[in-house]
């Protein structure tokens, strides 16, 4: 589409991970050819960043045959499970498999290309890169989160390593970690820390290990639970539940934690932050309006309320209680997502209906939330 000598795609994807990639394939079964996505980095960057030992919590399996897709699978067809031939990928593994996806499909990806501003003009979105400046009447932001980490939460929170920026826990120099966080990332760290001989102390706010939610977006999941029954876990990590953190400070021989309780926890080793993340959407804040928790407030189908067109996919997505933070949660969103943009095009859509019979047209919220029994 041209408009006044410029060129109009119908949609623009910023980010080329696994909501990027899902989504873009879901825009072509919906019959939309006119679209480009956009990563500062490559496919997959983020998962290429994780630290070298952190492997996906939910396994892959290839049940395809049976009706059924891999619980890490982005697209119809497709299995990590089956492409990698491991039940636990790690990200680089995972990174790999999201290159394999976009080249099978032949998805129009632009690598090296950094978003700076978004604007909207009337119905057109103007996208200011760092080599280019791209219109469009729909933007869909996958930029996700993992390489937003959140660097705030106490004083002192600076003098402490994110987890997320740790390459590999095996490299890390010391004999004796303190871990603050105890959800899913702070146990990793701990696992693969005492797995390697080391001491930890493991905080964390509450106790996690112990929630009674069936939702692994809230409480641990069974993977993690799991290793947290090794043997060299119980002897070499020491949990410390319900013990928010005050402050973090340098000092001669290390570092001084201290305990909102006043507790005080010296190590020599930097402490490493397991604090999750601040999320991309705060680069383009004026484009969402934001809910009680700060994530964005969404339409029924995934579209800001506040910016017409402006569509969000990923882990970031939020409606009312329900959180959608794993792939195999945020794919059900892709097609609802895909529908929007091809009906607001004249388009019928037709193909995505197949979404429906794979698990990936979820736009019923009322059948989640549903707690396990037993």
């Amino acid at each position: 589409m041209t408009q006044v000598g410029q060129y109009v795609y119908d949609v623009i994807v910023i980010g080329a991970g696994a909501a990027g990639i899902g989504v873009a394939v879901a825009l072509k079964h919906a019959g939309i050819e006119n679209f480009r996505i956009l990563d500062r980095q490559r496919v997959g960057e983020s998962f290429d960043r994780w630290p070298a030992e952190t492997r996906f919590i939910t396994p892959s399996f290839p049940t395809n045959s049976i009706g059924m897709l891999d619980l890490n699978s982005i697209a119809i067809g497709v299995s990590p499970g089956y492409s990698l031939e491991v039940e636990h990928p790690t990200g680089q593994e995972y990174a790999s498999h999201l290159r394999g996806v976009s080249q099978f499909f032949e998805l129009p990806v632009q690598e090296g290309v950094d978003v700076q501003c978004i604007d909207q003009a009337k119905s057109l979105f103007q996208i200011t890169t760092s080599s280019e400046t791209l219109f469009a009447t729909h933007v869909i932001w996958a930029a996700g989160e993992f390489q937003y980490p959140r660097r705030h939460g106490f004083p002192g929170c600076e003098h402490c390593m994110h987890t997320a920026t740790v390459p590999s826990f095996a490299e890390l120099k010391g004999e004796e970690f303190i871990v603050i966080g105890g959800s899913e990332s702070g146990v990793d760290a701990a696992f693969h820390l005492s797995s390697n001989d080391k001491s930890v102390r493991l905080f964390d706010n509450a106790q996690p290990w112990e929630d009674e939610s069936s939702d692994p977006s809230v409480s641990l999941s069974p993977c993690t639970l799991e290793r947290m029954r090794e043997e060299w876990f119980e002897e070499q990590v020491e949990l410390l539940p319900n013990t928010p953190i005050a402050s973090v400070d340098r000092v001669d021989v290390g570092y001084e934690v201290r305990a909102v309780d006043g507790r005080v926890f010296r190590t020599s080793t930097r402490p490493l932050y397991a604090g999750g993340f601040s999320g991309s959407h705060l680069l383009i804040e004026n484009m969402f309006e934001l809910r009680g928790d700060g994530f964005p407030l969404l339409t029924e189908n995934d579209e800001s309320s506040l910016v017409p067109g402006m569509f969000l996919c990923g882990p970031l997505v939020r409606h009312d209680h329900h959180i959608f933070c794993f792939i195999y949660k945020y794919r059900q969103r892709f097609a609802v997502v895909a529908k929007a943009i091809a009906t607001s095009l004249g388009l019928p859509a037709e193909e995505l209906e197949t979404y429906r019979r794979w698990g990936m047209y979820l736009d019923d919220l009322s059948c989640c939330g549903e707690e396990c029994v037993c």
